[in-house]
């Protein structure tokens, strides 16, 4: 195949000798440019708008942490669909949990709420010195027990920032700014069918663009209540707790890793692309607390934990599908055409290693970086190769804009 690099958008190609178009500027038809900005900007709509990140009043580490997302994001969209699922169930556990004890009046909004991080209570040092006040994160397992054991009543909690029109106020982000985000979404998505139904090509990288939308899809329905982008917490005073009250409160924190106490783990901004704990990992990390400390291979990271409810659900295998479906939507375009053949083998064996990668990934209930037995390396391998394999596509999807069908601008 031969590329012609120039402004030469006249001539037609054969099938003997098809001509490959460069860069293309805006003359009379779309041009290379309109190609990347509608595509870029779908991306964009698909994953800064969507990402709902957990409330730190740290202005540093609340942008370091949706930075991280972001990433996350752009490179791994399944995850973040599921993720998002995770917490939709972990919400509804806890609206099930408390619905005795608030007449059913705690809703998802509530529940996404806390279990977002979004209330923190204060900590007074003995000596009553308020300079020394730090906050802690109120883990939703301790917000149901102080429920439970009656030392809060849901008619006083609005005390707590949790009426729901404060949280609203809270929030940066409206349903209106969310159907505006799914309009541009679904205005790419008719263009691309367009084309299609005119027998008009659709470039790699709107290819690749297209497998975002139905994850983005799954993920805003999923985090459509949960409020978005609160800068501020709730702060807020614990009622007395003495003796065992106190111990059996304090065991059902998650982590302190989130808390203000100013230790230096607190304050990396590490912390801001690290997974918080959900409320079914309770035993968990305590057992994994328990482990690394045990292990000669010492401390590991935790990758992934996915929550017991939904791994063991008839869902998960619809879930695996999802989980999947970003590497098989690039499959559909497996005829696109590239600059050069080991390019287009590239995009297809990167699609399908990124399918196998991310479903033998989440075979695993939980995934540590630390070695273990011999199945560690399947599960590290599997992250690897699925992050080698969504770079490759996303790299190979802008260089092959040096040699493009003609047909790609044509509207």
């Amino acid at each position: 195949m031969g590329i012609v690099p120039g402004l030469n958008h006249t001539e037609i190609p054969t099938e003997d000798a098809p001509q490959l178009l460069g860069w293309t500027p805006e003359v009379k038809r779309r041009g290379t440019w309109t190609l990347i900005l509608s595509s870029v900007s779908t991306i964009f709509l698909c994953t800064w708008v969507v990402i709902h990140p957990r409330v730190d009043r740290r202005l540093k580490h609340r942008l370091v942490h949706k930075i991280a997302l972001l990433v996350k994001t752009v490179i791994a969209p399944e995850l973040i669909a599921v993720e998002a699922a995770q917490e939709w169930t972990q919400a509804r556990r806890i609206m099930k949990q408390c619905s005795e004890y608030t007449n059913g009046e705690l809703k998802l909004v509530h529940a996404f709420y806390i279990g977002m991080l979004g209330i923190r209570y204060r900590v007074w040092p003995k000596n009553e010195d308020r300079k020394d006040c730090h906050t802690k994160i109120l883990w939703s397992p301790q917000f149901v027990w102080l429920l439970q054991n009656g030392h809060i009543r849901w008619d006083h909690t609005q005390e707590w920032g949790l009426l729901e029109e404060l949280i609203d106020d809270k929030s940066n982000a409206d349903s209106m700014a969310k159907l505006i985000a799914l309009g541009g979404v679904a205005k790419f998505s008719i263009d691309c069918i367009l084309r299609v139904y005119r027998h008009l090509p659709v470039a790699p990288l709107e290819s690749m663009t297209l497998g975002y939308i139905p994850l983005f899809a799954l993920t805003y329905f999923f985090w459509w209540l949960k409020p978005k982008d609160i800068d501020t917490p709730s702060v807020i005073d614990l009622p007395p707790l003495e003796g065992t009250d106190r111990e059996a409160f304090d065991k059902l924190a998650l982590s302190d890793a989130f808390d203000d106490e100013g230790k230096p783990y607190q304050e990396s901004l590490s912390q801001a692309w690290r997974l918080m704990p959900r409320d079914f990992e309770q035993e968990a990390v305590q057992q994994e607390f328990i482990d690394m400390r045990n292990s000669k291979y010492g401390q590991g990271r935790l990758l992934a934990n996915w929550d017991p409810e939904l791994y063991r659900s008839k869902l998960w295998p619809v879930t695996c599908l999802f989980g999947i479906s970003f590497g098989a939507l690039h499959l559909a375009s497996w005829n696109i055409v590239f600059p050069t053949l080991a390019e287009l083998w590239i995009w297809r064996i990167s699609a399908i290693v990124s399918m196998v990668a991310m479903l033998v990934f989440m075979q695993f209930e939980k995934v540590v970086l630390r070695w273990r037995d011999p199945v560690t390396i399947i599960c590290i391998t599997s992250v690897g190769l699925y992050i080698l394999s969504r770079i490759g596509a996303m790299v190979e999807v802008f260089i092959s804009l040096r040699g493009s069908e003609p047909g790609i601008y044509e509207t």
